[in-house]
């Protein structure tokens, strides 16, 4: 059996840890009999048991002095900032994945790896609420913001939360292949390849709270009319200002200028229509606001990487 160990601390995301074993759980129970399977153990420093943000308190197998296992996994959590401050976790953490054949980490566990050193010069990503502090703290590091997971060599991160099961599903697959991956994720009822990545999520909903009545408006009002009239200056009148004070106040509490704003709320909305309709792209451009489809290839290639046939063609809907 492979061993994997889950490292844990005060203030984990129990999703984090429950999510991952789950996998490897289903896959022991349902492939163990054909000489495959894992040992999941939770690991912490002293071996102390440890709670959860949500309150619940998970029991821990050992202490960072382990023996490395095949697979090293560092969970997330809002307890994540003394975590890795802490000398004896990043020590322990660096120790495993010496001898580990994988290291990985699910969400804010990739605070954790940066510490230890273990992404210096790596790709990797993180939840993406927490893209931009990864990069800033870890500077050395290449951070893929849009990423579900991110594989760079024998390291691999994983997005936030659940994206901790798209993790272990690749793991799966790595070790006995696409059905018994597929078969797993058929069995726990979840993507075997998650549609898109973490920029799927509303750019709406990821916006930091607006306290200005007005500008929450102009918001509202772009996600409902992408291919409304946008310009600056038309926002700008909007909010009864002058395009550079508008620009400037946009910039400082969205925390990007507003044409950048827009274009990815015209990106969101072309992709709803590629991904549950049957429009031409030519449609889907004038309707999500781009005008041409030229202008749309562009900008699609730009935030997402592949163009919007592309997309279309890996991302569609299947049953609508």
């Amino acid at each position: 059996m492979r061993d994997v160990l889950v490292v844990v601390y005060d203030g984990i995301q129990l999703l984090d840890v429950v999510g991952p074993l789950e996998v490897f759980d289903a896959a022991t129970l349902r492939h163990g009999g054909r000489g495959g399977g894992y040992r999941v153990r939770l690991a912490s420093v002293g071996g102390r048991d440890v709670v959860s943000s949500s309150g619940v308190r998970l029991g821990v197998h050992a202490d960072l002095e382990a023996h490395p296992p095949d697979t090293l996994v560092v969970a997330g959590g809002w307890g994540y900032p003394e975590a890795a401050r802490g000398p004896d976790m990043v020590r322990g953490v660096r120790r495993l994945a010496a001898g580990s054949r994988r290291v990985t980490s699910v969400c804010t566990g990739a605070f954790i790896l940066a510490a230890a050193g273990l992404l210096d010069g790596r790709r990797a990503t993180t939840h993406w609420a927490f893209c931009d502090a990864l990069a800033d703290a870890h500077p050395s590091v290449t951070v893929v913001p849009d990423a579900i997971f991110v594989r760079d060599g024998t390291v691999v991160t994983a997005a936030g939360v659940t994206a901790g099961m798209d993790l272990a599903l690749a793991l799966l697959e790595e070790d006995e292949g696409a059905e018994a991956a597929r078969e797993i994720a058929k069995w726990l009822v979840v993507f075997l390849q998650r549609p898109g990545g973490q920029s799927q999520f509303s750019v709406h909903n990821r916006t930091p709270p607006v306290q200005d009545g007005a500008l929450r408006r102009l918001l509202d009002q772009i996600a409902a009319d992408p291919a409304g009239d946008l310009s600056v200056g038309a926002m700008a009148d909007r909010l009864s200002m002058s395009t550079r004070h508008f620009s400037r106040f946009f910039t400082k509490e969205v925390g990007c200028s507003p044409g950048r704003y827009v274009e990815r709320a015209r990106v969101e909305a072309a992709r709803l229509h590629l991904e549950t309709g049957d429009a031409g792209v030519d449609t889907v451009a004038r309707l999500s606001g781009f005008g041409t489809t030229e202008t749309m290839r562009r900008t699609f290639l730009r935030e997402i990487g592949v163009p919007p046939s592309a997309y279309r063609a890996r991302f569609r809907t299947a049953v609508r």
